[in-house]
């Protein structure tokens, strides 16, 4: 089977952008991804996103951004999977070059979730929840993610302080960033004074939503290596997927699809978790950080929010997460984030982090989580170099 590897890499800041429109964000990260890697055409465009329909008042984004970017004829979809969408996108572009009917794939997330606000994007995000049992009673992402956070603390004995150092870590890591939404670092005595959004999240809880795109160029990796100097390879993907609704699940703690997703992106790249340098993780809210610590397999299950603790998580941390900001500094920019996390893995494995930079970086995974985990996509990429 084709092994497949990025060639180019592009994004945009993560703000909110009410003068830009969507095929305008989009083209400004595929701009950059076609200059990265020194190519003027692909063969097919996958696009990520959740919410234009609602947001944008958009769909039909595959022909709209082909078109807007030149490249009108070409084979373009859109891939929806609520929150997973980028990385749902990138997983079909894989797929594609995999399968030999596609030689180079270029894969876009993008995402306005900011030209409306209040009650509206509350409603659009809820969507992505169970509509006829979860959204319909008034259940919220942040409702949600506030059940999960009080039932992690019952079940547990933590406290909200003991969430704090999953914030800490990546508003440090977002103020090195200049592409990151919130450039502000944070202090740990802070976290748990801040306003509640949903009791208990609060404002430091939650990530932000933001404007934002995001985009990579992949290929075969024989062919790859004779186009760019590094190649970073796709060494293992995987998506999985769980119950919508909560409720219906065993164990409300347990991100199953996550948890199926990472083991199998990691078996079919051959490595351990001791080979993993970073880990990009779905960090919507600091109590779904570390049910991803666990149910990938970094920490045992109620033990996720230790490695905060001990800042295990840090860039020179056991296992680095959100280097770049995560969701949480970086922001949320919905469809588009998936595409964000693998960016930024690369970017690592390239070396070209900067201030951001983890030593050494060899192999980095990104998990990309939709709605409350019902899909999860992972990647495991590799440097060569």
């Amino acid at each position: 089977m084709n092994d497949v590897s990025i060639i180019g890499l592009g994004q945009t800041e993560v703000k909110e952008m009410w003068g830009t429109s969507i095929r305008h964000l989009a083209w400004y990260a595929i701009e950059a991804a076609l200059d990265d890697a020194q190519v003027s055409k692909v063969d097919a465009l996958f696009v990520g996103n959740m919410a234009a329909g609602q947001l944008s008042s958009q769909m039909h984004l595959g022909a709209l951004v082909a078109d807007f970017a030149g490249m009108r004829g070409i084979e373009a979809v859109t891939v929806e999977a609520a929150d997973a969408s980028g990385g749902a996108a990138l997983r079909q572009g894989i797929l594609a070059v995999k399968s030999g009917l596609v030689e180079t794939a270029l894969v876009v997330g993008v995402e306005k979730m900011t030209d409306q606000v209040g009650s509206p994007v509350t409603a659009v995000l809820a969507s992505t929840l169970d509509a006829d049992y979860e959204a319909i009673h008034g259940l919220t992402v942040a409702g949600m993610g506030a059940l999960l956070m009080r039932r992690y603390m019952h079940e547990y004995g933590v406290s909200v302080d003991d969430f704090a150092n999953f914030s800490v870590n990546a508003h440090a890591n977002g103020a090195a960033n200049p592409l990151a939404m919130y450039r502000n670092r944070l202090k740990a005595e802070r976290f748990a004074s801040a306003p509640p959004v949903a009791t208990p999240v609060t404002l430091f809880d939650a990530a932000p939503s933001g404007d934002g795109a995001a985009a990579v160029i992949i290929t075969r990796h024989e062919r790859a290596m004779d186009m760019v100097p590094q190649p970073v390879r796709i060494a293992g993907s995987a998506l999985a997927t769980d119950t919508l609704a909560l409720h219906d699940r065993k164990n409300l703690l347990h991100l199953r699809a996550a948890e199926i997703s990472a083991q199998k992106a990691m078996a079919a790249a051959g490595v351990s978790h001791d080979d993993i340098d970073l880990f990009e993780l779905h960090d919507s809210f600091t109590v779904v950080a570390a049910l991803s610590l666990e149910a990938a397999g970094f920490a045992a299950p109620g033990e996720g929010w230790q490695l905060a603790r001990d800042n295990e998580i840090g860039r020179n941390g056991r296992i680095p997460i959100s280097t770049f900001g995560g969701l949480k500094a970086r922001g949320n920019p919905g469809g588009a984030t998936g595409l964000y996390q693998v960016v930024e893995v690369a970017r690592q494995l390239r070396g070209q982090a900067g201030d951001n930079q983890i030593p050494d970086a060899k192999i980095g995974m990104a998990q990309n989580l939709g709605g409350s985990g019902a899909t999860a996509v992972t990647h495991v990429l590799r440097t060569d170099s």
